[in-house]
């Protein structure tokens, strides 16, 4: 079965037919600048163009940055895109399509097509954690992806880690990313070693033993177990698929969140399953287009 998948970014728009969990077409396009309605205009263009390929495909799915409402299928803002603030992104591709349009949030649709393509796949349950730029993730339940009552489960990255710790953009106060995220390393680090360091620095240097990098990426890396042992005692997934910039340092990064983990869970007699993420940045078109089904 074939199936249209569209990820929406800052800089690109990537839309791919997907089949089976390949990608057989693929378009990836700069994102308009000059408002919502050029980005949902470029968006129709690239999805007309892909149906050539496959003429018998009736539904679209759209992975999203920012909150979205998916009653009305609205994004309420995405901050890195200019004009995008309370945009009927449903609606008025549906009419400009006829096709019908299901959306979902960015992060999800990344954890959706590692959940069953990716890192996940076979598992009946996973929880999808990125690490870069900022922490987003997802959590995927038997195909589908968990968004709960008011479309914010498996916003891990805002998870409160250090009650009075500093700020992060989504104004919660001590949130996980503002504590690991890479943005946050490379800050961390910057300032312990009084110089400007980027994440990928920072672990270079904590391998090679340097004792303040070490200290730095390690506190961070300390967090991300604390987090997978506490979703470990909350919802108990069979598996944890990691993935962005800092999860590919690779068995220094997962090792360490493993056993962190482990230390966590006190008593309880479970050892998560880590892996490490597969799709790369083919997770969020691959899952977007997962969520064009009709479920």
């Amino acid at each position: 079965m074939s199936l249209i998948g569209v990820d929406l970014g800052g800089t690109k728009i990537a839309v791919a037919v997907v089949q089976d969990g390949t990608i057989t077409h693929k378009s990836v396009e700069p994102t308009p600048k000059d408002g919502w309605v050029s980005v949902l205009d470029q968006i129709a263009r690239q999805v007309e163009e892909l149906r050539q390929h496959v003429p018998n495909v009736e539904t679209v799915g759209v992975g999203l940055p920012g909150p979205l409402d998916f009653k009305l299928g609205l994004v309420k803002f995405a901050p890195n895109i200019y004009g995008f603030e309370n945009v009927p992104v449903r609606s008025y591709l549906a009419e400009k399509l006829n096709m019908h349009v299901d959306i979902e949030n960015d992060a999800n649709a990344a954890a959706l097509g590692e959940g069953v393509y990716g890192a996940g796949r076979g598992t009946d349950s996973s929880v999808f954690v990125t690490i870069s730029t900022g922490i987003g993730g997802g959590i995927v339940l038997n195909g589908r992806v968990i968004r709960g009552a008011h479309g914010v489960g498996g916003e891990i990255g805002h998870v409160t880690a250090l009650p009075y710790g500093t700020v992060a953009g989504s104004g919660v106060v001590g949130g996980l990313e503002a504590l690991c995220s890479g943005t946050a390393i490379a800050r961390d680090a910057s300032f312990a070693l009084n110089k400007p360091t980027t994440t990928a620095e920072a672990f270079q240097l904590a391998q090679e033993g340097h004792p303040l990098a070490r200290r730095v990426v390690e506190t961070a890396m300390t967090h991300i177990g604390i987090l997978v042992a506490n979703l470990q005692l909350t919802i108990d997934p069979e598996m944890f698929v990691l993935g962005g910039g800092v999860s590919s340092v690779g068995e220094y990064f997962i090792n360490f969140v493993r056993e962190t983990a482990i230390e966590r869970l006190g008593n309880f007699d479970v050892r998560p399953v880590l892996r490490l993420a597969e799709l790369g940045t083919d997770a969020g078109v691959i899952g977007a287009a997962l969520a064009g089904r009709r479920y």
